[in-house]
């Protein structure tokens, strides 16, 4: 005779012996042991082994303990890719708390805004952003320990804003510090915040389990071996790095960092550290290409490059491969924890023509390995489209690279993941094979350099000059930077402005990279009900520029 309880539950429980949360602090630990002398991070004539940034890591923590600060408090850093910055990532999470790297290129008042709202304890910044902690600070009404970093690498450094220096903070702690495992793998270990939405940033926030299975897929599906040398043109402030400070560690790789993205910083790193991946937005590969002679160095091995966002034309691949580059389409965002959806290479593929690879390349793809389904579907029934290539519908995933949530905003949380799908607000078509493919984003947003600028944003700007009747903000494709903010301004009646009074207007009011760059007088295409035809402004666009933008 049976029995109706399940035997498998019997006396089969989870302990400490048979279950650890998962987390990936556990990479710099396991690193630190057994490659202990290897090197993790470079950065200028700085160097260090996993073994020191296991102690440095180590030491942070205990620092930031000794302050008070404990789980579910959160820890901001406005940094550069930096040997700091990357402690941060191991330091912060050790003691439960939170990692809240912030965008160094928002202004004063974004900033203030995720302070607060983040309500983060601590500020470590940069000092070449002293100026601006300095106005940070007084619009702020949580008032954070600030501690600045002095690096030497740092060409235009601020004021010292702050009780002390980084060194200074992490040497009062002890690198010997032992650290907990999260109490749950569900826990918070990072929030970041968006950039492409109107009104105030969400806070994005991961979680230790989703953070290290993120690690593990960016290893497993950019096919990185043992101790792989990457240098990351991806800010830290984005999606931590796509996650990649843990997949390095996870992989006992080494970390090559710097302040500023260059043709020369990319070469260099290239040939002096043997860098054999590099990832970063559609802006890198154009630094490659039309990098100058004096800045290139020879170098003789195959260097990986990961890139998101535009796809990259056919001509790109071709003399990004002639060159020795070989490269790797993603997408994902900041709320599945940068990529989550790669361009699976397939052997077969390789026999095909430039001209047939880029077209495969210039797919989305399919899931990562750890994310666990993609569905392009109708938006209001959420019924998938027909596999055609050509059927658009909203782009839909689901698994373990999505975020918990958006911190204090569960209307958002709710309507990102009604339906149990995580609701992208991309639109593709499904190809036969199960390859996705982006047509356009529903919701206008601009991709500029990695960087994400909100079109309602800008045009919201643009409305409040007193001669501006109508105004639209669409991408336009560039050479440099993949796409930039182009405006179309109808004015009022007998008002005469320059696309010089405009630029300047927004200037006053916008970050500097969110700014149109090209500015378009007329009246704009409009519906019979009033509403503005953004479609026909970017193919116009599109068609001033061809098929293709080169790089």
């Amino acid at each position: 005779m049976g029995t109706t309880t399940n035997p498998y539950e019997l006396h089969l429980d989870q302990n400490p012996a048979n279950y650890v949360p998962l987390t990936p602090v556990s990479f710099l630990q396991r690193a630190a042991r057994v490659f202990p002398d290897y090197t993790s991070v470079i950065h200028g004539q700085r160097r260090f082994t996993w073994k020191e940034t296991d102690a440095r890591s180590r030491r942070l923590a205990s620092a930031l303990a000794q302050r008070g600060i404990s789980t579910g408090d959160t820890v901001a850093f406005l940094a550069h890719n930096t040997p700091e910055m990357y402690e941060a990532h191991f330091g912060v999470p050790m003691i439960g708390a939170v990692l809240n790297a912030i965008n160094t290129r928002l202004d004063a008042d974004a900033i203030a805004f995720i302070l607060d709202h983040g309500e983060a304890k601590v500020l470590i910044t940069d000092r070449e952003f002293g100026e601006l902690v300095t106005h940070i600070l007084g619009k702020v009404f949580y008032k954070p320990l600030v501690i600045y970093i002095d690096d030497p690498e740092c060409e235009n450094p601020g004021p010292k804003i702050g009780e002390c220096d980084y060194e200074a903070f992490i040497a009062a702690g002890d690198p010997a510090y032992q650290w907990a495992l999260p109490a749950n793998e569900w826990d918070a270990i990072a929030l970041n915040y968006t950039s492409g939405t109107t009104g105030n940033p969400k806070g994005v926030v991961y979680s230790h389990r989703g953070a290290y299975l993120t690690a593990v897929s960016n290893a497993l599906d950019w096919g990185m071996g043992p101790h792989p040398v990457i240098l990351s043109n991806v800010p830290l402030f984005h999606c931590n790095g796509w996650c990649f400070p843990w997949t390095v560690a996870m992989t006992a790789g080494t970390f090559v960092c710097q302040r500023r993205v260059s043709a020369k910083v990319i070469y260099d790193a290239i040939a002096d550290h043997k860098v054999a991946y590099v990832n970063g937005a559609p802006i890198v590969l154009g630094m490659i290409l039309n990098a100058k002679e004096e800045e290139k160095r020879s170098f003789d091995h195959i260097v990986n490059v990961m890139t998101a966002a535009a796809p990259p034309p056919a001509s790109v691949l071709a003399s990004m491969e002639q060159q020795g580059f070989r490269v790797t389409h993603v997408y994902g965002l900041t709320e599945t924890y940068g990529p989550s959806v790669v361009c699976a290479w397939k052997e077969e593929w390789d026999h095909g023509d430039i001209e047939e690879k880029a077209r495969l390349k210039a797919r989305q793809g399919v899931p990562y390995t750890l994310q666990f389904d993609l569905m392009v579907a109708d938006a209001t029934t959420m019924q998938p489209v027909p596999a055609d290539g050509e059927t658009i519908g909203e782009v839909f995933c689901r698994g373990n690279q999505v975020m918990r949530g958006y911190l204090k905003n569960p209307r958002a949380s709710d309507e990102a993941f009604a339906g149990g799908w995580f609701h992208t607000g991309d639109l593709g078509v499904m190809h036969p094979d199960g390859y996705i493919q982006l047509k356009d984003r529903s919701k206008d947003i601009i991709i500029s350099g990695g960087e994400n600028i909100s079109s309602i944003e800008v045009e919201g700007v643009l409305h409040k000059h007193p001669s501006v009747a109508l105004a639209a903000v669409v991408a336009k494709p560039d050479i440099k930077w993949g796409e930039t903010p182009c405006a179309f301004v109808e004015l009022k009646p007998g008002h005469n402005l320059t696309v010089e009074d405009i630029i300047a207007h927004c200037k006053a009011n916008l970050a500097g990279f969110k700014c149109p760059r090209d500015v378009r007088f007329g009246d704009l295409p409009k519906t019979s009900t009033g509403k503005i035809q953004k479609y026909v402004l970017r193919k116009q666009l599109q068609d001033e520029v061809g098929d293709s933008v080169p790089l």
